[in-house]
């Protein structure tokens, strides 16, 4: 479901102090050949559903487009500059696969512009950690489709939308980027939940919508209680759209997103905004701490050609991003929040 009467963002920061006024989240992509940002080959620890050009894709013309804000321009990452402001700190993705999307974006935008600068790569659990022990730096991953608790019990896996226990690590990063969504549809064989509760119901199924706006107020909550904001700087990636329907932007004839070459042209999608979109705001403006929403929609939304499709780990994938591509644009916003 879309509601297509929403066409941008016009809140660019939720609660935030940031003192930058330009709306970043409202443009057009522009073709622009000192994109892309980095050579894949140059970063052998991006996980192969993301590398559609070492994966057969030929066409090249989706990694030279940039985002060009209607009302400011966008200054381009630095990564020297990055590395240099966030020495010694600690900064976390939680999410789902789209988590991981940004943030192997992020390493290799930052590994490629020191390749010559020690780095370790590693796991424990959901953890994933990337480090750059010259400057002190850890980007982590922590793998949470939900960020609410899933847990396994007597009746099987429960999704408990008013539980976050996850958490005990979040506490102690310097910036926290927080993302779920793409799994509340999914039905059938790769639902990964058996029921859902909800206080002391627990149900084996409820509209979805409804759900995923209880487990943001439930992470809502878990912000205002818990964070201290002279410390973490929390922020929320927004939801990362796919495109199966050609019809959203114009193209009925087709049911997905291959052989997709371009961008959809101009400021606004044909076919609007998800409702989720609505859901995620109406959480964030009840927030109390200082939030700041990567409203990454509209400018994904536009990018049609941006997809893995037949080039990634699945069948056909529209829904993950290629690297390089769109999750660079998201970082390079990201970055200019610290400006």
């Amino acid at each position: 479901r879309r509601n297509s009467n929403i066409i941008s963002n016009n809140i660019t920061n939720n609660n935030n102090n940031n003192n930058n006024k330009c709306n970043y989240y409202y443009g057009r992509w522009i073709a622009d050949f000192s994109f892309p940002l980095y050579n894949p080959d140059n970063c052998p620890f991006i996980q192969k559903e993301f590398t559609c050009s070492k994966n057969g894709r030929k066409d090249q013309l989706y990694l030279h487009y940039g985002w060009k804000p209607l009302s400011c321009n966008l200054p381009r990452f630095n990564a020297r500059g990055f590395l240099k402001r966030f020495r010694g700190k600690n900064i976390m993705f939680v999410g789902d696969s789209l988590s991981l999307n940004q943030w192997q974006s992020l390493t290799c935008m930052l590994h490629s512009a020191v390749p010559n600068a020690s780095y370790n790569l590693s796991r424990q659990g959901d953890i994933s950690t990337f480090s750059f022990p010259d400057y002190e730096l850890n980007i982590m991953l922590d793998r949470s489709l939900y960020i609410v608790d899933l847990v396994r019990e007597r009746i099987g896996r429960v999704l408990k939308l008013d539980s976050i226990s996850g958490g005990r690590l979040w506490n102690y990063m310097d910036v926290l980027i927080f993302n779920t969504w793409h799994w509340w549809s999914r039905r059938g064989p790769t639902q990964p939940w058996d029921y859902i509760r909800i206080g002391n119901e627990t149900v084996k199924d409820m509209d979805r919508m409804a759900a995923f706006e209880a487990a943001l107020n439930t992470w809502g909550q878990w912000v205002d209680a818990t964070i201290d904001p002279a410390r973490t700087k929390v922020f929320f990636q927004g939801i990362s759209p796919s495109h199966y329907n050609g019809s959203d932007w114009e193209e009925p004839t087709s049911i997905n997103c291959l052989r997709q070459t371009r961008p959809v042209n101009g400021y606004a999608y044909p076919g609007g905004i998800p409702e989720a979109v609505s859901v995620l705001k109406r959480t964030l403006s009840k927030i109390k701490k200082p939030v700041t929403l990567l409203d990454i929609t509209l400018l994904s939304l536009l990018r049609k050609d941006g997809h893995p499709s037949i080039y990634g780990l699945f069948s056909m994938d529209c829904s993950h991003w290629c690297l390089p591509g769109v999750p660079d644009i998201w970082n390079q916003i990201l970055y200019n929040y610290f400006l």
